[in-house]
């Protein structure tokens, strides 16, 4: 009896249950997000970044985008905010976790710069 293909995607060469790729889905759903893409690029780029800093990187997105997309990547565990206790200044940067994107993002980037 064939195997209904109705729960199968494609990946590579292979159809294979829509569940065991959740992964995946999961992760281009952060990183796919509108804005998140830009502010972890952005974050590759230099070591700390002040909100500020941020904005500027990516200044279509408004304050209030911003510091949800912020929190939401924070929540995620791939940027980090810190407070300088003396100066309060608040900075943001990538965890160990947001640090294993780079390669992903500079592949991006090469990808995009070439088919532009």
């Amino acid at each position: 009896m064939a195997q209904s293909v109705k729960n199968k995607i494609k990946v590579g060469c292979k159809a294979i249950d829509y569940e065991q790729c959740q992964h995946f889905i999961n992760a281009f759903n952060i990183i796919g997000k509108k804005w998140n893409g830009l502010i972890i690029s952005s974050l590759c780029d230099g070591e700390y970044m002040r909100f500020k800093d941020l904005a500027s990187c990516v200044e279509a997105c408004s304050d209030r985008v911003l510091v949800e997309r912020l929190k939401e990547l924070e929540r995620e565990n791939i940027i980090k905010r810190l407070v300088d206790e003396k100066t309060k200044i608040i900075s943001y940067s990538l965890t160990k976790k947001g640090e294993e994107l780079r390669p992903v993002f500079d592949q991006i980037h090469g990808w995009a710069d070439k088919w532009e």
